[in-house]
């Protein structure tokens, strides 16, 4: 069964021609035929949610907005923790991602998470303002990622936290002690990945850690099923809106 749906996500990835005007359309055609078998593909490749997740303080009470949530599956990330936050909001454009969060949602029996379909770069939770807002390999598939990152700013309370997991690529020249890619790595996976409407840049970390204080900055590689030799550049970082 598991490579069944391996199989049928990597024809997905691979063979299926995105359409659509808009960029919910997009998604939609995209996901559509894959979303069953999402969490145990992407488990294999996108790395480090777990850690971004638990990485980040949750205060008791508070706000999470998981901006980019797909299926849902952060709020698994956070265990027994979850309980204790006043709510929870996964928010997604992508109709047949939030479908799998909802089963997930009253399978668990979670009272305090809701599926939101909704604009990243415009959703503001019910309560006006969130303790924390994440990004889980989501930043790269929204077009307008810098006003995802502004409307997160915006709707984190003074001392929140902001945390982040994504594919990326170094800026050519990057900024002292940050890692540098080579040419080939710069080049191939911006083009690797454009093919499915994920764009990788060399800018998601400086403009971060330009409107965030950095807490944690991680920079690393990991690998991709069905290609042993071959490892994908990503970040993890967790920041802090300036409480003043």
């Amino acid at each position: 069964m598991a490579v069944l749906n391996d199989l049928r996500t990597l024809w997905n990835l691979v063979m299926h021609r995105t359409r659509g005007a808009t960029h919910q359309e997009r998604l939609d055609s995209f996901y559509s035929g894959q979303a069953t078998g999402y969490d145990d593909f992407r488990r294999r490749m996108l790395h480090g949610r777990q850690e971004m997740i638990q990485s980040v303080p949750f205060p008791e009470g508070g706000v999470w907005v998981d901006l980019g949530a797909g299926t849902g599956e952060n709020a698994e990330h956070l265990g027994e923790n979850l309980a204790r936050l006043g709510h929870m909001y996964q928010v997604d454009l992508s109709t047949s991602l939030l479908e799998q969060a909802t089963k997930r949602v009253e399978h668990r029996g979670w009272t305090n998470v809701t599926p939101v379909c909704h604009d990243a770069t415009t959703y503001v939770p019910p309560e006006g303002a969130a303790d924390v807002v994440t990004f889980s390999y989501s930043l790269t598939m929204i077009p307008d990622w810098f006003r995802a990152v502004d409307q997160a700013y915006a709707m984190l309370k003074p001392g929140g936290t902001i945390g982040i997991v994504d594919f990326y690529v170094a800026r050519k020249y990057p900024a002292v002690g940050r890692k540098q890619h080579a040419w080939s790595t710069r080049s191939f996976w911006p083009l690797w990945f454009a093919s499915d409407n994920v764009f990788l840049s060399g800018d998601h970390v400086p403009y971060l850690q330009n409107k965030f204080e950095t807490v944690q900055l991680e920079e690393r590689r990991g690998k991709i099923p069905y290609l042993p030799l071959v490892r994908v550049p990503h970040y993890i970082f967790i920041g802090r809106k300036p409480a003043a």
